[in-house]
């Protein structure tokens, strides 16, 4: 009998989280952080411009600066399990900055993966059809299958959470690198598309968002798809200062 996917949300700022993880707790991380390029997008008109709706950055989440992606991926580093992966969705842009910091903190870069998301977005020059997700390796881990191609066809989600993900793309990360049991993580989880792939494939979830609002959507969707909400106590499983605003889901 196969055991119920267990998962674990939390709200916080994602590397205080990350510190707040044991060492060597994770078996697949995979996560889209608001990289800082996405203003610059916003301030040219390549993203709508409101500051009070639903598709603003704005509201719903602060983004989280180059800077810091050394701190963020030393932790990711940390936290994983030997011989893992690790997929950072991100632009073009962020691309160029990230792979050389996730490199110099000891991960190795295999390639981008491409989204296509069917649909062209917004733009200027040659609208916008796809993202890359960056694939990378902890040690030495062969991926199920080979014969899976590293352009991976969803369409964009259409009056979602602001930057959602297609679950359809997840699941083929999921079960490209990891196996059922297995512990995935996501510092920026967003409204949880992550943690649907991983708890639909047998997988443990362990999520998290600086965003109360995303925290509780990822459990709606997480407890829909029959997942079960873990019951670590905050202070024994997240017992580090820095972390102080974290909470579970549905902690008032």
């Amino acid at each position: 009998m196969t055991a119920t996917p267990e998962f674990t949300l939390a709200c916080s700022d994602a590397v205080a989280w990350l510190r707040s993880l044991d060492t060597s707790s994770v078996d697949l991380a995979i996560t889209d952080p608001p990289y800082e390029s996405l203003e610059k997008h916003r301030a040219i008109g390549t993203t709508t411009r409101l500051k009070h709706s639903k598709a603003s950055s704005n509201d719903w989440f602060d983004i989280f600066p180059n800077a810091r992606f050394a701190e963020l991926f030393g932790e990711i580093w940390r936290v994983l399990k030997r011989n893992s992966h690790f997929y950072l969705f991100c632009d073009a842009e962020t691309m160029f900055v990230a792979k050389p910091i996730a490199e110099a903190v000891g991960f190795k870069f295999w390639k981008p993966l491409v989204w296509d998301k069917k649909r062209i977005g917004m733009g200027y020059h040659y609208r916008a059809r796809y993202e890359f997700v960056l694939f990378f390796e902890k040690g030495k881990r062969k991926l199920h299958d080979l014969g899976v191609p590293d352009v991976l066809e969803a369409p964009r989600i259409h009056g979602g959470y602001p930057t959602e993900k297609p679950v359809e793309v997840s699941e083929v990360l999921v079960q490209q690198s990891s196996q059922r049991g297995d512990t995935v993580a996501d510092p920026f989880m967003g409204a949880g598309s992550v943690g649907v792939a991983s708890v639909r494939h047998g997988r443990h979830f362990l999520g998290n968002d600086l965003c109360a609002e995303a925290v509780t959507t990822a459990k709606g969707r997480l407890v829909a798809e029959g997942a079960r909400e873990g019951l670590p106590q905050p202070r024994e499983r997240y017992g580090d200062p820095r972390a102080k605003q974290l909470l579970l889901a549905g902690a008032e």
